[in-house]
């Protein structure tokens, strides 16, 4: 026979009664049990019944917790919220661990209000023991199905970093810190970031030597033991992501000198024929703002003048040689000269003069700089405010900025000791410039051009055309995951078949 709403009243007023001899009414919380067998009114009650009286019946412990489980379950959804607003009441002892295994499978819900009071659930239990809630949420990290798993990760890297310190001890956190390590030997390039973000953020972790763990952890995902593939970009892709996440953690004392090597040995010798892993995306430009980026931190290195060589020899492709002249004075070349601005100031951030010729070409490079400089400023001159705002006006503040970082560049010897900042750091929406997209605009003024020395060659002659509007329109460093992502096998819970993706 049915469980009525009358006896779930009758028997729950007989436990309410019974005070200190609860466990004498064993039958009356049986009762209150098999109300989530009734309707919906029944269920209801029930739901909010069952975890009062839990801890006063620990035979009937799995009962109570499957019953209620069940009520999670329910094709009612408000019955389900209300099932899930009381299951932190089951969290006790040994049971925490149940309880935030199953809150965790919850959160594949598709129920914007069921979703946040599993959340609220989760946060609740954290409260009362943390490292038991993280065993349940990285156990359905490991064997759960992908949309909790996913979910599950997110969580750890939206919430954590907003519990105190007394819930997220130096014993959590090692906790935390041993888990991720678990999870990320086979992970997809989404999840890489995002459990990356857990790692970084642990209080713990914030020493020398906790960066160079996180560090060690970024080399093992991205391989730096293989050779690249320039033409897979999925590996490029990668390579990316990876040196994204590792660019935070270097300072003076935790090097990039692995980066740096592998970048210099794999990447720059294929910088030309590397796949792009993003349509939109320079690929070329992207690997060297990150190899500028990292060289103030690179240590010791093993093949320093090999390196460096390999290095020098790609600045030089990118500053062409001066024309020679003919007998009536004027320039052999048919063609005007490519000067590659923003791919010159990542090599010249990472290196000075080397070769024998480099004077030569930086002196006509850096002529050429001072024709573009002058008429950026003609342009830009007594512009400000909305004047300033325009798109175009907009490119030619990045450009500015990006030759007058190459100028200063050339004029000090030792390029990666002084003090000046990557155009893109400050300007994150500057691409790529080239002497074809950047020109006179509107530089009104005639330009005074002092007479050449016998011995001087003919300085270039910038075209007059528009300056790249597609300066800034892409930003790479905003895009998340691996192409692709890893195929997961999907099956039964625990017999999951995973395999590396790269």
């Amino acid at each position: 026979m049915a469980v009525t709403i009358e006896d779930l009243y009758r028997n729950y007023g007989v436990l309410a009664d019974a005070k200190d001899n609860l466990s004498q009414h064993k039958d009356a919380y049986q009762v209150i049990l098999a109300g989530v067998k009734g309707g919906p009114k029944e269920k209801r009650l029930a739901a909010q019944f069952i975890p009062k009286f839990f801890n006063s019946f620990p035979e009937l412990a799995d009962a109570a917790i499957n019953a209620q489980l069940d009520l999670c379950e329910d094709e009612d959804v408000s019955i389900r919220r209300q099932a899930i607003k009381e299951l932190p009441r089951f969290a006790t002892g040994e049971n925490i661990f149940r309880v935030a295994d199953i809150l965790t499978q919850l959160l594949q819900t598709d129920d914007t209000a069921e979703f946040n009071q599993v959340n609220v659930a989760l946060i609740s239990i954290f409260k009362m023991d943390a490292k038991g809630t993280l065993g349940g949420l990285f156990s359905q990290i490991l064997q759960g199905e992908d949309i909790v798993r996913e979910r599950a990760i997110k969580f750890l890297s939206t919430k954590l970093k907003t519990l105190p310190e007394d819930i997220m001890t130096k014993e959590v956190e090692e906790y935390v810190f041993a888990e991720t390590k678990k999870v990320l030997e086979d992970v997809t390039g989404e999840e890489f970031v995002l459990l990356m973000r857990v790692a970084s953020g642990l209080r713990v972790l914030q020493t020398v030597n906790g960066r160079q763990q996180l560090v060690e952890l970024v080399v093992e995902q991205a391989d730096l033991d293989q050779a690249l593939n320039p033409a897979d970009p999925d590996a490029v892709d990668r390579l990316l992501q990876c040196t994204r996440q590792a660019l935070p953690l270097f300072s003076k004392n935790v090097h990039s000198t692995r980066f740096v090597t592998y970048f210099c040995e794999h990447v720059l010798p294929n910088l030309s024929t590397l796949t792009s892993p993003v349509a939109e995306l320079d690929i070329q430009l992207e690997v060297l703002k990150l190899m500028a980026e990292m060289s103030p931190y690179c240590g010791d290195m093993e093949k320093l003048e090999a390196n460096l060589t390999i290095l020098f020899t790609k600045l030089l492709e990118f500053m062409p040689l001066p024309p020679e002249e003919v007998e009536n004075g004027e320039n052999s070349a048919s063609e005007e000269p490519k000067l590659q601005f923003s791919y010159v100031e990542c090599l010249l951030f990472m290196d000075g003069e080397r070769l024998k010729d480099f004077k030569i070409r930086l002196q006509y490079f850096a002529r050429g700089l001072q024709v573009y400089i002058r008429q950026l400023r003609v342009a830009l001159q007594g512009k400000t405010g909305d004047a300033l705002k325009t798109e175009e006006n907009k490119i030619k503040v990045v450009a500015l900025k990006i030759t007058n970082n190459i100028n200063i560049l050339i004029k000090v010897k030792s390029c990666y000791r002084i003090d000046t900042n990557l155009n893109w750091n400050i300007f994150k929406r500057a691409k790529r410039l080239s002497s074809e997209e950047m020109g006179s605009g509107a530089a009104t003024k005639k330009q005074i051009t002092p007479l050449p020395r016998r011995d001087a060659r003919q300085i270039y002659n910038p075209p007059s055309g528009k300056y790249s509007s597609s300066i800034g329109n892409f930003n790479y460093e905003q895009r998340g995951g691996f192409r692709g992502g890893r195929g997961r096998g999907f099956g039964a819970r625990g017999n999951r078949s995973r395999g590396r993706i790269y």
